[in-house]
């Protein structure tokens, strides 16, 4: 799969851990693709949430296009993602019994098309993210002393 990744949600990954992973679709205006394609979009901020059956992104901010006019989208609009029923309704049933959440973690580019990265989560607590930062400072030290 020919996969040209935009931006990834750093944050998401520090803040939460990630149990589950779908690739959605997303439904662009003609200048948010555009601006997707120059890097201007940023995830840092943004979420996902079910509503009748379909999942909208809430608080994505793609730029707007320096070329367009009057037609030019509005920077943080509701963006409604493209998936299949039964994993809206799977992601659904997982939220409503164990209390996760969705976040975006990345936006890449496959065969022209803008695609999401999102993923079930849960919110890490504070002493979990100090077992992670010890961890990643442990195996760089690690890689460290085997490069010497």
């Amino acid at each position: 799969m020919n996969k040209k990744v935009i931006t990834t949600n750093r944050k998401a990954f520090h803040d939460y851990t990630i149990f589950e992973k779908f690739t959605a679709g997303m439904a662009l205006t003609g200048t948010e693709i555009k601006s997707i394609r120059k890097n201007a979009i940023n995830l840092k901020d943004s979420f996902c949430k079910i509503e009748d059956g379909e999942i909208f992104l809430y608080k994505c901010h793609i730029s707007p296009y320096e070329q367009g006019n009057r037609h030019n989208h509005e920077p943080e609009r509701v963006r409604k993602l493209l998936l299949h029923k039964k994993e809206i309704l799977k992601m659904l049933g997982k939220i409503k019994k164990e209390g996760y959440t969705i976040v975006v973690l990345e936006v890449f580019l496959s065969r022209g098309f803008a695609k999401a990265e999102i993923g079930l989560a849960k919110g890490k607590k504070l002493h979990d993210k100090r077992e992670d930062i010890a961890k990643k400072a442990q195996k760089r030290d690690m890689d460290r002393a085997a490069k010497q």
